[in-house]
């Protein structure tokens, strides 16, 4: 059984895990906060392993049952959940979730929201567009999660310079670098403030 004082996330992924990795591992030894389960909406994803690296439960569930609550809902109560927290998730977040944990759900974006946002906005795609852009920064937007793609109330930002010279996979080892630095941190500030 959950622990009554401690919030208890569970980590959304849909790719390799890089800032899940960051996450659980921030989490592994923290006193009022626990990764208590990794959800994957793809059967092959690389977060699985490091589900098992960190002796997480993982919960595989298909794209197709997103859309009914009691494929999820029970599972993440089974768990204890308190928080959820989407790390490189690629489903939009149904309705009915976004109802359940309002104001407890937070995702990380690769670039300064409202630029380089909204639906097909992730991964490389975001990065090409901000070197099509012209932009001179790029960086994360961390916030909290609607039912809209991106457009939640913004937690944090921070900045990193692009130079003419980055492509966009020279942006997106920037990006990534601020990702893993500053997201486990976030969440645990957001998660505390919100507990306050």
């Amino acid at each position: 059984m959950p622990s009554e004082d401690k919030a208890i996330i569970a980590v959304f992924a849909s790719g390799t895990g890089s800032n899940a990795d960051k996450i659980c591992a921030y989490y592994h030894l923290h006193p009022t906060i626990k990764v208590g389960l990794v959800v994957t909406n793809r059967a092959s994803a690389g977060v699985l392993q490091v589900a098992s690296k960190y002796n997480i439960e993982c919960v595989y569930i298909p794209k197709k049952d997103w859309t009914e609550p009691f494929n999820v809902l029970p599972v993440l109560s089974e768990y204890g959940i308190t928080h959820i927290v989407l790390a490189g998730f690629l489903l939009l977040i149904p309705p009915y979730l976004v109802q359940a944990f309002e104001g407890r759900i937070i995702n990380i974006h690769p670039a300064l929201l409202p630029r380089h946002g909204g639906e097909g906005m992730y991964g490389s795609y975001v990065h090409q567009s901000v070197k099509i852009s012209g932009d001179r920064v790029s960086g994360i937007t961390i916030h909290e999660v609607n039912e809209h793609y991106d457009e939640g109330k913004i937690v944090f930002q921070k900045e990193v310079p692009i130079d003419d010279e980055d492509s966009p996979n020279d942006i997106a080892r920037k990006v990534l670098d601020l990702e893993h630095t500053y997201y486990p941190k976030v969440i645990e500030l957001w998660i505390e403030k919100n507990n306050g």
